[in-house]
C-alpha cells in the first residue's frame, strides 16, 4: 500500500524483460524483448525526419503499454542527429537568446554542424547544459514576473529527453491529470470537474495550493520516481544535470539545488511524473479506497481539486495531504488553501435559506452553485 512515501512496490520494479536497442551499450548481456533500430539515419527532408521520429517514439510507447513494469535500459542512442533536427524544428522562434547569446535563427545558419556536434559530445558524455537566463518582462499590474531562458542547444535537448520520457510514461498516468499532457487541456479538466459536481454527489470541495511548487521540487525523489521505468543511466545523469545546471542573473551564478529547468519544456512533463507517484497514485490507490463518500481529484499540472461527498472526510485529507507533501519536499500555501461546503445540494439548500454559496477559482474560472462564469 501506499502510506506516505513512494511505495516499496513502486521503488523496486525490475524489469523481467528489458527494453534494448540494437546498438546497446550497457555491456551487461541483457537481451531485450523488442528490437527497435533507433540509429537509422534518416537523409530526407523534415517531415520525413518528423515521421521517423513519431514512429519510434510509437515503439516506445507500445513497450511501456505492453510491460507496466518495465524498466527501459537503453534509451540515450535515439538522440541522434536526425532526431534532435525534428526536435529543433519544433522549437519556438524566440528571439530572446540564453546566456551564450546565440538565437535559434543562428543556431540554423550552421544546423548540421552543431547537431553533429552536439550528438558528438552527448556519446561521449562531455555535454553539460549551461545555467538558464533569467529575464523579467513586464506585468499589466505594473509588476514583473520572471522568465528562464535556457541556450538553443540545451532547449533542443530537453526536448528530446522530453519526448523519450512522455512516449513511456503517457501511458502511466492517470486520469485524473489533464495539464501538459498529449490531446488534454484545460478545457477538459474544467468540463470534467464540473459534470463531476453537477452529476455525481459532491458536498465538498478541498481547493489547495502548493508552494512554489516547480522551485521546490526534490531532486532526489524527482530521480527515483523517474527510475521507476528508465533505468538508462547516461539518461538520467543527463537529466540530473539538467537539474544542477543553476541560473544566471544578472551575472551572478544562483545553484539549484531543488526545482526543475526554468523555461524548459522538460519541466512540465517531470512535475507531471513527480505528482502521479506523489499525489495521483496515492489518491487513487490508497486514500479513495479508505473513503465510505465520493471522491475525485482533477489536476492540472500543480494545480488541483479534489470533491468530497463527506465533509470529515474532505478534512481527513486535507490534513494527510499535508502531511504527505511535507515528506516529499513541499507546503501547502495555506493562506490559499481552503476546505469549503460546495455542490447541488448546498446551492439549492442556500436558496431556500436565501444565503449566498462560496465560490473559487480553478483553470481561470471562477465556479459558482449553478454555472461556471469565466473569472
Amino acid at each position: 500500500s501506499i502510506n506516505g512515501k513512494i511505495p516499496q512496490g513502486i521503488i523496486h520494479w525490475q524489469s523481467d524483460y528489458p527494453v534494448v536497442s540494437v546498438k546497446s551499450r550497457n555491456g551487461d548481456g541483457e537481451k531485450g524483448i523488442a528490437v527497435i533500430q533507433w540509429g537509422v539515419r534518416d537523409t530526407s527532408a523534415r517531415l520525413r525526419t518528423g515521421q521517423q521520429m513519431r514512429t519510434k517514439l510509437a515503439s516506445l510507447t507500445l513497450r511501456a503499454r505492453e510491460n507496466p513494469k518495465d524498466r527501459f535500459i537503453s534509451l540515450m542512442h535515439l538522440l541522434t542527429e536526425d532526431f534532435l533536427k525534428g526536435c529543433f524544428w519544433e522549437l519556438k522562434r524566440d528571439k530572446v537568446a540564453g546566456i551564450d547569446g546565440v538565437s535559434v535563427k543562428e543556431y540554423e545558419a550552421r544546423l548540421k554542424e552543431n547537431l553533429r556536434d552536439l550528438v558528438g559530445r552527448l556519446k561521449a558524455k562531455k555535454y553539460k547544459p549551461q545555467p538558464v537566463r533569467r529575464v523579467y518582462i513586464p506585468k499589466s499590474n505594473g509588476g514583473k514576473r520572471g522568465l528562464g531562458v535556457p541556450t538553443v542547444e540545451d532547449k533542443i535537448v530537453q526536448m528530446g529527453i522530453k519526448k523519450i520520457l512522455e512516449a513511456i510514461f503517457e501511458v502511466d498516468f492517470l486520469e485524473v491529470s489533464f495539464g501538459f499532457r498529449p490531446n488534454r487541456s484545460c478545457h477538459q479538466a474544467l468540463d470534467v470537474l464540473d459534470k463531476t459536481i453537477m452529476t455525481k454527489p459532491v458536498n465538498y470541495v478541498v481547493d489547495m495550493d502548493i508552494e512554489k511548487f516547480f522551485d521546490t521540487i526534490d531532486h532526489k525523489w524527482l530521480m527515483k520516481c523517474l527510475k521507476q521505468r528508465i533505468k538508462d543511466t547516461s539518461l538520467l545523469r543527463l537529466i540530473v544535470r539538467f537539474l544542477k545546471a543553476g541560473i544566471m542573473e544578472e551575472g551572478k551564478f544562483y545553484q539549484t539545488d531543488k526545482g526543475t529547468p526554468q523555461g524548459g519544456v522538460l519541466s512540465p512533463l517531470l512535475a507531471n511524473i513527480y505528482l502521479h507517484y506523489i499525489l495521483d497514485l496515492w489518491f487513487e490507490k490508497k486514500v479513495k479506497k479508505e473513503l465510505r463518500g465520493f471522491a475525485q481529484l482533477v489536476r492540472y499540472a500543480d494545480d488541483f481539486m479534489v470533491l468530497f461527498q463527506n465533509g470529515t472526510e474532505a478534512k481527513v485529507f486535507g490534513d494527510e495531504l499535508r502531511q504527505r507533501l511535507d515528506k516529499f519536499g513541499l507546503k501547502i500555501a495555506e493562506n490559499k488553501s481552503r476546505i469549503m461546503e460546495f455542490g447541488r445540494l448546498v446551492w439549492q439548500k442556500a436558496q431556500k435559506e436565501g444565503q449566498r454559496m462560496a465560490t473559487f477559482d480553478f483553470l481561470g474560472f471562477t465556479h459558482y452553485g449553478d454555472k461556471t462564469r469565466k473569472g
